[in-house]
Formats: structure tokens, sequence, C-alpha cells
């Protein structure tokens, strides 16, 4: 990949030099800094520079966006198998809410910095759903409402189990490294350009300059900053669990 993408960049590179060596009877010598040459390549920096950080925007806020309702699925069917445990008989019911309830603080206290860390859910939290999943799995019972309320946590534990493998696509996501270098590469250059078209700033030309500078540095660094979905401006926090177990509290 960055192979082929240099070997672009140098044949695009060779290509300006061939047509400009082709044509160069025919035209005249531009090396003002509002010049035909400069004016051009400085529109399709800024263009490229724009659709760069577009795409470096958009993506990380719409996989926080995802990620946000994802975690909001996984509490509300942590929340609905608290419910239907509530009508197995007690020995059940009191060993699966306790094994929801260690499972919630689990996330809320120690896998959400882990997700930050390792962009990933830890091992530690699918040895519980396993734990949990392979109990249920083993209870056998009689009576209808029993029967029902089984199959309800069985379903409901399925929901936790997919809302988890997403929340686990969540963490890993993130910008490609060509894209984070390219948005560092084109806000770089355009910081420098007029300088490097040419014009040589004095007195309050400084003052745009220096303003777009910063802009422009702000703008590149909350790229890198927004890229993971459980940490930054864009953060999604663990209060769709936190909220579950207010819930729970009220569940008889």
């Amino acid at each position: 990949m960055i192979l082929w993408s240099i070997l672009a960049a140098l044949l695009a590179i060779t290509l300006v030099f061939l047509v400009a060596k082709s044509f160069s009877r025919w035209g005249r010598d531009d090396d003002a800094p509002d010049g035909v040459t400069a004016s051009h390549a400085g529109g399709m920096l800024s263009a490229l520079f724009l659709l760069i950080f577009a795409i470096a925007v958009i993506i990380p806020w719409t996989v926080s966006d995802s990620a946000r309702q994802n975690t909001h699925a996984e509490a509300q069917s942590l929340v609905e198998a608290y419910w239907a445990a509530g009508d197995l008989p007690e020995a059940e019911k009191d060993h699966v809410r306790a094994a929801i309830r260690d499972y919630t603080q689990f996330v809320i206290d120690e896998e959400w910095s882990y997700m930050v860390a390792h962009d990933d859910v830890s091992p530690e939290g699918w040895k519980r759903m396993d734990a949990l999943r392979s109990t249920v799995g083993d209870y056998t019972f009689t009576g209808k409402q029993q029967k029902d309320a089984l199959n309800d946590l069985e379903d409901d534990i399925e929901g936790v189990y997919a809302a988890r493998r997403q929340r686990a696509s969540d963490a890993g996501s993130g910008l490609p490294s060509g894209v984070l270098v390219m948005t560092l590469l084109t806000g770089a250059i355009m910081i420098v350009y007029p300088i490097l078209a040419g014009a040589r700033p004095r007195g309050r030309a400084w003052v745009p300059l220096l303003l777009m500078a910063g802009i422009l540095g702000v703008s590149v660094y909350l790229v890198f900053n927004i890229n993971h979905a459980f940490s930054g401006a864009l953060e999604v926090g663990s209060g769709a669990f936190k909220t579950a177990q207010q819930e729970y509290a009220r569940i008889p």
C-alpha cells in the first residue's frame, strides 16, 4: 500500500515535469505568488485538504454515534434479562441476577478503560458472559411460566452477546493510518503554502496567516482526538450501564 502510494506520487510528479518540458516553448515564466501555477496548486491543495478532513471527521462521528446506540442496546438487554430472571425459582433467580450485576459493574469499572488501551473488549468480560450463558443453558424447568421465562432470558442473553460483539468492533474501529497521515501532511502544507509559493508576509499580513495556522492546527488535533469511539471529544461513556444499574434496583 505504502509502496504503491509512493509510486503514484512519483509518477504524478514525473508527469508534471514532462508536460512542463514539452510545453515550455509556448508558455511564459510564472514565478509570482498569485500566478497561474500558485493559484491552481493552492486551490487543489485546499480542496484536497477539505476532502480528507471531511472524511476524517465524518467517519469517527458516525462510529461514535453507532457505538452509543450499541451500548444502550447492550444495557437494555441486560435489564430485560434481569426482568426475565424474576420468574425463575428463587435460587436460580438470585444466581442469574447476581451474575448480571457483577458483569455490569465489571464493564463500568474495568472494561471501559481496557477498551481505550487495547481497542477491544476484555477476555474477562467474555468469560463472565460465557459462564452465565452456560449456567442458564443447563437449567431445566417443568412449569410453563418458568419455561417461558427461561426462553426470554436466553433470548436476552443472546442480545447482550450481539451488542457486545458490536461494541468490540466499535472499540477497534478507526481511521486508516493513511488518512491520518494525509490529514497531517495536507494540513501542514496548507499552513506554509503561501511562503512556499513565494509570498513574504509583512506587517498585518501575518495576522490572517497565523490565525489560519492556529485553526488548522486545532482541526488536525481534533481529527486525532476523536478517532477512538470510547475516548476523546466524542467519547461514548458507560452511562447506559450505570442507568441499567439503577433500573436493577427497582425491579422486583
